[in-house]
């Protein structure tokens, strides 16, 4: 049984290997989601647009359209949690996938049991940042919509995902403060840090890009080597 069994999480599987689709569906169907199928990358991106879903479960490999480049277009429209299950298992499409905006990803094959984990944790950490009060932090011309998970610089759109808007929100929180990475994990991912794991280094990259692209010449978001992260304010 899923978490949140009171109030059935919607979930999209786009996948389109019918066997594993079907296993895929009936899996988290007896773990009480709501689960629609889609097969067709085009078709696919359509469904995870229409604000309809929770969590969508996205593999690359399709027709009509590239999970990646589905990705990337689902975030210019909608901040919907992603997850990227692929048969893409190396560290170069790990990379891409997280670069393209997903909030996880799983290589195949894996386990139906590690990924109904991995699901619970995504869907745990945006209903606990939903039920956070309504509020806007401000520094300079940067703006946090708490509520909309919209993150604003001089009015425009910074185009955030889900963990790039908890990652942004939590330094800002923290201004001029060196964030340790393990407490970052903790803060924004929600689960500890590996040795070798460079998630929480791929979401701090893909955030300053974006931050550049909205207008910010320099970074606010500073290494402190061997200790962490943290946001310097002062040209906000």
């Amino acid at each position: 049984m899923n978490a949140f069994a009171q109030l059935p999480a919607r979930l999209l599987i786009i996948e389109d290997d019918a066997v594993l689709g079907g296993h895929l569906r009936d899996f988290l169907s007896d773990r009480k989601y709501q689960v629609s199928l889609c097969a067709d990358g085009a078709v696919g991106l359509g469904e995870a647009a229409s604000g309809q879903y929770d969590l969508v479960l996205l593999d690359i490999l399709l027709p009509g359209l590239n999970g990646l480049e589905l990705l990337a277009e689902l975030r210019k429209q909608c901040p919907v949690p992603v997850i990227v299950v692929s048969a893409l298992g190396d560290e170069e499409a790990r990379i891409r996938g997280l670069i393209s905006g997903a909030d996880d990803y799983l290589p195949k094959p894996f386990s139906m049991t590690e990924l109904g984990v991995r699901i619970d944790v995504v869907l745990r950490r945006v209903a606990m940042e939903r039920n956070l009060r309504a509020r806007v932090e401000e520094s300079g011309g940067l703006h946090l919509n708490d509520a909309e998970q919209i993150a604003l610089y001089n009015g425009d759109d910074l185009g955030l995902t889900t963990t790039e808007f908890r990652l942004l929100q939590v330094l800002l929180e923290h201004r001029e403060q060196v964030l340790s990475k393990p407490f970052l994990y903790q803060a924004v991912l929600h689960r500890g840090c590996g040795r070798h794991d460079r998630s929480l280094d791929l979401h701090v990259s893909h955030l300053r890009r974006k931050l550049r692209q909205g207008g910010l010449p320099d970074s606010p978001v500073r290494t402190v080597w061997g200790q962490g992260y943290t946001l310097i304010t002062e040209h906000l």
